[in-house]
């Protein structure tokens, strides 16, 4: 699994508790949620990076 890279995020408290309502909803972690997020932004702008095939 590849290193995750880690942060400090600061969020208002209200949205804090919105993200935290739709993690549980999803049943997911804040955590996982915001990866997931953050990961389906990117595709949808276009600016995710494909990984290049192994070239064995």
């Amino acid at each position: 699994m590849p290193k995750k890279k880690t942060f400090v995020l600061r969020l208002n408290p209200d949205d804090y508790e919105a993200l935290e309502r739709w993690a549980a909803d999803d049943f997911r972690s804040i955590n996982g949620q915001l990866e997931w997020i953050i990961n389906k932004a990117l595709q949808d702008a276009g600016r995710k990076r494909t990984k290049k095939p192994d070239s064995d």
